[in-house]
């Protein structure tokens, strides 16, 4: 696979793919995190998954769907292996480990969407911030990361003033800092405590499928 792949760097606020658009290339990311969003009502949007080092972005060309139903959005800056649609799905078709892993992925991954789509609906907004910073720091192995107001605004799917809020409590309660676009997290423990339960059942099957796959991989 590597000889058939680039490594390239993600850039925060950078689109990868675009809805009804052909999938160019799929990313793996090595340290940096994608977005995938929604769009509603033709302009605003809502994050429906996050792709970190655990996965892959344009699962879509794995089910043979070449066409992305989301945007592709990098929120986290840092590295990916990438691929061309073509030598990707050549590689699907002779490759039995790679189809493996990534059916094992995408049962993750959906497990992830079923819980977002279950937290949008029934959680305070607070505990959905604390749940989404979670997430974000598995992936950029870095309690230091850049978000503005207005990126946590469309990754929620709410107004500013909202994340303005959930953000002030949870600095009352010194579990991150805040400031000018730029996150600290100072209390990972005190985090997951605020954050909703499915926080811990999806981070319990994504590290799981970490620790196989570790395990399978050649001594």
């Amino acid at each position: 696979m590597l000889a058939h792949s680039e490594q390239v760097n993600l850039t925060y606020g950078d689109v990868l793919g675009e809805p009804g658009k052909p999938i160019r290339y799929v990313y793996f990311p090595n340290n940096g995190v994608i977005s995938l969003l929604t769009l509603l009502d033709g302009h605003e949007s809502v994050e429906v998954g996050l792709v970190g080092r655990e996965g892959m972005a344009g699962i879509g060309l794995f089910l043979g769907i070449d066409v992305s139903p989301v945007q592709m959005l990098v929120q986290g800056s840092g590295t990916a292996t990438r691929m061309k649609a073509a030598s990707f799905r050549n590689e699907i078709e002779r490759n039995p480990v790679l189809q493996r892993e990534l059916n094992r992925y995408f049962y993750a991954f959906m497990a992830q969407v079923a819980q977002t789509a279950a937290r949008n609906r029934q959680h305070l907004l607070a505990k959905r911030l604390a749940r989404w910073l979670l997430m974000t720091h598995d992936r950029v192995q870095s309690d230091e990361f850049r978000l503005t107001q207005e990126f946590l605004a469309h990754m929620l799917g709410v107004r500013r003033v909202g994340v303005s809020g959930a953000a002030r409590l949870l600095q009352e309660k010194k579990l991150i800092s805040y400031r000018r676009g730029n996150m600290i997290i100072l209390d990972r423990k005190g985090l997951e405590r605020a954050s909703c339960r499915c926080y811990r059942g999806v981070n319990n099957i994504r590290d799981r499928m970490l620790d196989e796959a570790v395990d399978r991989s050649p001594s």
